[in-house]
């Protein structure tokens, strides 16, 4: 798709909450390297948004992602969507290091990175939330809600609290230090000046405080 119709395309997110995506974390024996594994776009049914992506097209888009991970290795994604479609360096928590189609839907596996957010995600998943995948793309959506000319950019890395009304405190609280020693002396060892630390401080809370907005329970900052 040329630069001129991405303009004019409109930009596609489609979440998929953890029991449709149904990742699963692998680690290394040692916990250096952690991997996400799991469905990442759905085709053939009509989504929440009351999209439906023929399969041809998640077919299309996972060939043109398989080039692109050839090509450089892997394809960055980030924590939480943005509502663009730029891919912001300072978001960026993982790699994608392979996608394939499976029946319908495309499968994929990506890398948690030893970044600012990358470090949130595996912190996330530590403290009992469950991750969900966002694809992000443009496409031209027609009367009957089918898509066309998809243009896929990544798929980004969102989180659903496992027990509404108990895990966002429990998240919050092991962030904010009260059970969260374990966070923060694992981002130190990793990160060794006081400009980086106050970063990825105010990108935890800023990140937890969204979650917990976002209607299970408002937290007061400490």
């Amino acid at each position: 798709m040329s630069k001129g119709m991405l303009s004019e395309a409109q930009i596609l997110i489609e979440e998929l909450t953890p029991g449709d995506s149904n990742l699963i974390e692998e680690a290394t024996t040692d916990g250096k390297n952690a991997w996400l594994s799991g469905v990442f776009m759905q085709g053939g049914i009509k989504n929440r948004n009351g999209r439906v992506y023929p399969v041809t097209e998640i077919a299309t888009a996972v060939q043109e992602a398989c080039k692109r991970i050839e090509e450089s290795n892997g394809i960055f994604g980030e924590l939480d969507h943005p509502s663009t479609l730029n891919i912001n360096l300072d978001r960026v928590s993982h790699a994608i290091t392979n996608i394939t189609m499976e029946g319908n839907n495309a499968t994929g596996k990506a890398k948690i990175l030893n970044t600012p957010c990358g470090q949130i995600a595996r912190g996330l998943i530590e403290s009992g939330v469950r991750l969900g995948v966002s694809s992000r793309g443009a496409g031209n959506v027609g009367g009957d809600g089918s898509v066309s000319g998809f243009n896929f950019v990544t798929i980004d890395i969102v989180a659903t609290p496992s027990a509404p009304g108990a895990t966002p405190h429990t998240i919050y609280e092991s962030l904010n230090f009260a059970n969260g020693q374990k966070i923060m002396t694992l981002a130190e060892s990793l990160v060794h000046d006081a400009d980086a630390q106050k970063y990825f401080q105010k990108e935890m809370n800023k990140f937890i405080e969204k979650l917990v907005n976002g209607g299970l329970m408002s937290v007061k900052k400490k």
